[in-house]
């Protein structure tokens, strides 16, 4: 079983993508056809984090490439961004059976993967799709409450303050239609809440020069 310390000692995501193709830290790799590790930018300042890959990120290996990633795909792209601009990962690597939820086993069997990708990206924002990966850092928030908002949290095993903006999961607009507009219009915040953070790290360093 690949261990926490080779996932720790991956420098690169394709090795990290590698080491979660070959993964049986759990069992959800025995009913899946392909793992969908992650797909993006290496530098990107945007990461999203989905819940778990569904049946067509199972047959092709990447994330959000069904209807709810064509939804993401189209918010992505109203704000200026396109896929290729951020990176996209799940809370699992493995699609669970029938789509039901992680347990939390597999999240925690998972999450060194996860936590590895952020650590290599070292994104300036890091989106929540959806309540599973909001509660994988933040446990006691709900996202009816989170959704459109950000939050700044000292992240130990990364070393710094990360920004952290949550977003209902794309595929809660395929269920209920006045989501959509709820989904689009948080998203229209999250290029002011990035430029922000540009501008703070601007003056930040130039602060540092003056000393």
């Amino acid at each position: 079983m690949i261990s926490d310390s080779q996932i720790d000692k991956a420098l690169s995501l394709e090795a990290i993508n590698d080491l979660a193709r070959n993964c049986t830290r759990c069992g959800l790799f025995k009913n899946a056809t392909n793992s969908v590790p992650g797909d993006g930018n290496p530098q990107a300042e945007i990461v999203l984090i989905g819940e778990a890959p569904g049946e067509k990120e199972d047959q092709q290996g990447k994330p959000f490439v069904g209807a709810a990633g064509k939804f993401l795909t189209e918010m992505l792209e109203e704000n200026g961004y396109k896929r290729e601009d951020v990176y996209i990962a799940n809370v699992v690597k493995h699609r669970p059976p029938a789509n039901r939820d992680p347990l939390p086993q597999e999240v925690e069997a998972c999450f060194p993967y996860l936590k590895k990708q952020i650590e290599i990206i070292n994104p300036k924002v890091i989106v929540f799709l959806g309540r599973h990966s909001l509660n994988r850092f933040f446990p006691d928030m709900k996202i009816s409450a989170a959704h459109g908002k950000a939050f700044r949290k000292e992240v130990e095993w990364l070393g710094k303050s990360q920004v952290f903006f949550a977003l209902y999961h794309p595929a809660a607009a395929l269920h209920n239609g006045s989501m959509r507009d709820v989904l689009k219009a948080d998203f229209m915040k999250l290029p002011k809440l990035l430029k922000k953070i540009n501008e703070e790290t601007i003056a930040t360093n130039t602060k540092e020069n003056l000393n």
